[in-house]
């Protein structure tokens, strides 16, 4: 009987291209029998190798290529830029507009804003977008201190370009756009919502970006949704910032510094707050391998 297909003089070694995945399985024809690989197939998994240890059949992934330090500067720049043009122009709209816009309206842009640019600059930068996040991550041994400055550095570049930018959109610069307490008890109730929800934002964060059993692929929504969830708790308050650049730019850029220093320390003390509480109760890890492979970015 003859066969139209060309019969390898040797038989292929399990793993190289070609050869059948699973070598125990050869039919003696030096083929595969026609049948491909699930994992080959699928544009999602890119095998390098499989191997047999312990009686159990290992696929070797291949790992992410480095990214260069400059540009997840970079793009930690251009991703709050996006946030802070965002949710500040929201807040000048809604005061243009006498409040057309709305609380809800505000909290819905930031926390949009706030998704789309998880999901487009995660998979570089980690999308930190706050110095309160950067500082957390440094400081749980999650990012490392030496990037901490080149971040913050960033963000606060984006945060002032971003005002300025709204300045000579909206001019003259409307002070919707800066956050500064309204509340009836002073600046001590503006520290604690801004202690709290930054809390709450860290704590999800903290979740979704280091946990390997978060799902971590849902982390542009549920961090967006927390920060909607935070601006219509303390928005009518405090502006809900939860970050220190989201005050910082604007205020540069009105020359309106009034309670800046709340903006700056109560969401950094709650963000180490909420990343120090998830880690403290969070489930421990099955085995070292698995808390090595942790990824700190929203994207794993």
């Amino acid at each position: 009987m003859e066969h139209n297909e060309e019969i390898p003089s040797t038989p292929a070694t399990p793993g190289t291209p070609g050869a059948p995945l699973f070598g125990g399985f050869n039919n003696g024809n030096g083929n595969s029998g026609g049948r491909k690989s699930l994992l080959k197939g699928c544009r999602c998994f890119s095998v390098e190798e499989w191997s047999v240890e312990d009686g159990g059949l290992q696929c070797s992934l291949p790992a992410p290529p480095p990214v260069p330090l400059a540009r997840k500067v970079g793009a930690e720049f251009i991703g709050t830029f996006i946030l802070m043009f965002a949710g500040t122009a929201a807040a000048i709209v809604n005061q243009k507009t006498n409040g057309a816009e709305t609380l809800i309206g505000c909290a819905a842009t930031t926390g949009l804003a706030v998704m789309i640019v998880i999901l487009a600059t995660g998979h570089i930068s980690g999308a930190h977008l706050n110095p309160a996040v950067t500082i957390s991550f440094a400081t749980l041994k999650h990012f490392p201190w030496k990037h901490v400055p080149l971040y913050i550095g960033a963000q606060i570049l984006a945060s002032i370009c971003a005002a300025f930018a709204l300045k000579g959109v909206y001019h003259p610069f409307m002070s919707g756009g800066v956050t500064v307490p309204s509340g009836g008890y002073g600046y001590a109730q503006t520290f604690a919502l801004e202690f709290i929800i930054a809390f709450n934002l860290m704590f999800v964060v903290t979740a979704v970006a280091t946990d390997t059993r978060a799902v971590g692929e849902l982390a542009g929504i549920a961090v967006g949704a927390t920060v909607m969830l935070n601006i219509l708790i303390a928005g009518p308050v405090s502006g809900g910032s939860m970050n220190p650049v989201r005050t910082l730019g604007p205020a540069v850029a009105a020359n309106n510094y009034k309670a800046i220093w709340v903006y700056l320390v109560a969401p950094i003390l709650g963000a180490l707050g909420g990343a120090g509480t998830y880690t403290a109760v969070k489930l421990p890890e099955e085995d070292d391998d698995a808390k090595a492979k942790t990824s700190i970015s929203f994207r794993r």
